[in-house]
């Protein structure tokens, strides 16, 4: 009886290996699951949940400051104007009143601060105010 014995030799270094590349593939996979499960949580896509209220936020333009007022509720924004906006800074500054009118009704269409078309004619009035705004709402966010 003549039976052919195979003998397999290993080295070690290519177990090191194979194990090494199992538990990267088992951490990957893992990861993955983590990423792509849903329980619930907050993705980016969904629109933050705000404390309702009313929340300012002060912009200074020549010595004047100006509150930027943002009325929301539990998930939107429902109104966006100046608080203390008076005749002097009207007049010295007359595009403020028509880019928080624009800025607002952009705002209030998308329920972001995302992709906000500034005037042409006040890019730098229009970033102040957007900031301001951001600030405000980072007030009305619920703390996680």
């Amino acid at each position: 009886m003549s039976s052919k014995t195979k003998i397999v030799v290993l080295h070690m270094k290519e177990i090191i290996y194979t194990t090494i590349f199992v538990v990267l593939g088992i951490l990957l996979l893992v990861l993955l699951a983590f990423m792509f499960s849903s329980k619930g949580e907050k993705h980016s896509s969904e629109r933050s949940s705000y404390v309702p209220g009313v929340y300012t936020s002060t912009v200074t333009i020549n010595n004047a400051d100006l509150e930027v007022e943002v009325s929301v509720d539990s998930s939107h924004i429902n109104a966006i104007r100046f608080s203390n906006l008076d005749e002097s800074v009207t007049t010295m500054y007359p595009l403020m009143q028509p880019t928080i009118e624009s800025i607002a009704e952009q705002v209030y269409q998308t329920q972001s601060l995302e992709n906000i078309k500034y005037s042409e004619d006040s890019p730098y009035t229009s970033q102040v105010i957007l900031n301001a705004i951001r600030e405000a709402l980072e007030k009305a966010e619920v703390p996680d």
